[in-house]
């Protein structure tokens, strides 16, 4: 059968996508070509707010007119905490919950079985062929029958099932937790994707090796609130990274090959996004040679990214090992979301600014050049102009390097609605989300600025931009070269 993918949302989403389209590729099925109309549509829903419960509907109703007679199946967080909305979508045939996404393959095989090809059964109990389902008149009842549900409580959901993405062999996305105990009143995730939860270090392991012998040569590690990772299995999170910092893989003299080929002259361009051209990036051919043995000396047959963690979780511990680490890019993703901590208190977070601006200037310290994103949250309940404004000033003297700004939305069920505080009206929000942009732009600005000149690692990426090919430094600058399939998924010595 063949089978489209459609995911929305976080790389956790990613990587649990494509361990499923993985076992339905080894089960024989294959997936549909662009343009090509499906059996079976599989869309991994997003629900972090209500503009992604939006998304998540247009994507179902464009892949319903673009497949009419594919069975549409829906799982992720708003299949867990919006199943009952879901099944009344026009096309949805199944909604499955976090533990009855890892149900896919089984279920695909019972529809390509005899039976299901003749029939899809239905909660009401009645039988309907696919095509008379699919071509029944518009006023006809089957037609708007709901899809089948299949999500269980989500205190039942305490499994970890691994993943890991493929679909890209460049970047891996590499999942290592799930869930979270955190309960932060504006946030939906304990109630869609569960407790915290994690594997053995070993199966990390084996499953970063396994990513790492397919190709992929960045891994991305993955989860809901990683910082937290052993809760489960009494390990840690600084134990984890040791382990991946010292693998054992079939690339490991890889590396002494590619100083054979470097850029030449005014091939390379650092780019900020929406800022134009730095400068161009060389790589002079007098010292080709020695970069390649400094390539071959810092280990850089794979390297690793840590995705969010906490900043109470982020501890100088782990800091410091990043910095003398061969294969740990100096690149961090710290969820900040507010710079009050009256507003901190209110959405229940479990630190302070002043433990965030400690971390921060610990990266700084022994990374002078480390990249810093952090998640910053406008608008929600509490937010006063007082507040915003000294969050503001926080902000700004921070040296970080891009702000992921998300505009607070309520979302049902949460404990933010309950609190006596006061509501931050939408177009309020929105302009606020506006200064907390243009904050952003002028950091990463300011960013890419004090890169020139620096000689970076750059691993390029296979997707064709034009007559262009972009790259990441170990630091997250995206740097561009004419367009060279043979570079692709190779680590390069640059000058930015």
């Amino acid at each position: 059968m063949k089978i489209r993918f459609v995911t929305l949302g976080c790389k956790l989403n990613f990587a649990e996508s494509s361990a499923i389209g993985k076992a339905l590729l080894e089960r024989g099925h294959t997936r549909a070509k662009q343009g090509e109309e499906a059996d079976i549509c599989v869309i991994n829903t997003c629900s972090v707010t209500d503009n992604a419960d939006h998304k998540d509907r247009q994507a179902i109703h464009r892949i319903h007119r673009q497949n009419p007679n594919a069975i549409i199946i829906v799982t992720g967080c708003y299949a867990q905490l919006q199943p009952e909305q879901i099944a009344q979508i026009e096309g949805v045939d199944y909604v499955l919950g976090q533990n009855e996404k890892y149900e896919i393959p089984a279920l695909v095989e019972r529809l390509e079985s005899d039976a299901a090809k003749a029939a899809i059964g239905r909660s009401q109990g009645e039988l309907l062929a696919i095509g008379e389902r699919r071509e029944a008149k518009e006023g006809d009842e089957a037609m708007r029958r709901k899809g089948e549900i299949h999500v269980c409580a989500i205190r039942e959901v305490d499994d970890f099932h691994g993943a890991y993405s493929k679909d890209d062999r460049t970047r891996c996305f590499l999942k290592v937790q799930d869930g979270c105990n955190y309960f932060c009143t504006y946030c939906t995730i304990p109630y869609a994707r569960g407790k915290s939860r994690n594997p053995k270090i070993a199966d990390v392991v084996i499953a970063a090796q396994q990513a790492l012998a397919e190709g992929a040569k960045e891994l991305v590690l993955t989860g809901v609130n990683i910082g937290d990772f052993g809760r489960s299995t009494g390990e840690s999170f600084i134990d984890l990274l040791k382990a991946l910092d010292r693998l054992e893989t079939p690339m490991r003299h890889a590396a002494r090959n590619l100083h054979k080929s470097f850029c030449n002259d005014s091939d390379c361009i650092a780019t900020a996004p929406h800022f134009g051209n730095i400068q161009n990036a060389t790589a002079e051919s007098s010292v080709n040679e020695a970069r390649g043995e400094r390539l071959e000396a810092k280990g850089m047959d794979y390297r690793i990214r840590i995705s969010s963690c906490e900043p109470n979780l982020l501890t100088d511990e782990i800091i410091d090992f990043v910095a003398q680490s061969k294969h740990f890019a100096p690149h961090f993703h710290i969820p900040l979301q507010s710079g009050s901590n009256e507003v901190l208190s209110i959405m229940k977070r479990r630190y302070t600014r002043e433990l965030f601006e400690e971390r921060v200037k610990h990266i700084k310290q022994v990374m002078p050049h480390a990249f810093i994103g952090v998640d910053c949250m406008v608008g929600v309940r509490g937010e006063t102009e007082e507040c915003f404004n000294d969050y503001v000033d926080f902000i700004k003297r921070l040296d970080v390097s891009q702000l992921h700004v998300f505009t607070y939305s309520e979302r049902a069920n949460t404990r933010m609605l309950e609190l006596d505080v006061c509501i931050v009206p939408k177009a309020e929000r929105q302009r606020r989300s506006k200064i907390l942009h243009e904050i952003s732009e002028e950091k990463t600005r300011t960013f890419y600025a004090n890169q020139t000149g620096r000689e970076a690692i750059v691993l390029w990426e296979s997707k064709k931009e034009g007559d262009q090919m972009a790259g990441f430094t170990e630091n997250y600058v995206k740097v561009y070269r004419p367009y060279d399939k043979e570079k692709v998924n190779t680590f390069e010595v640059i000058r930015l």
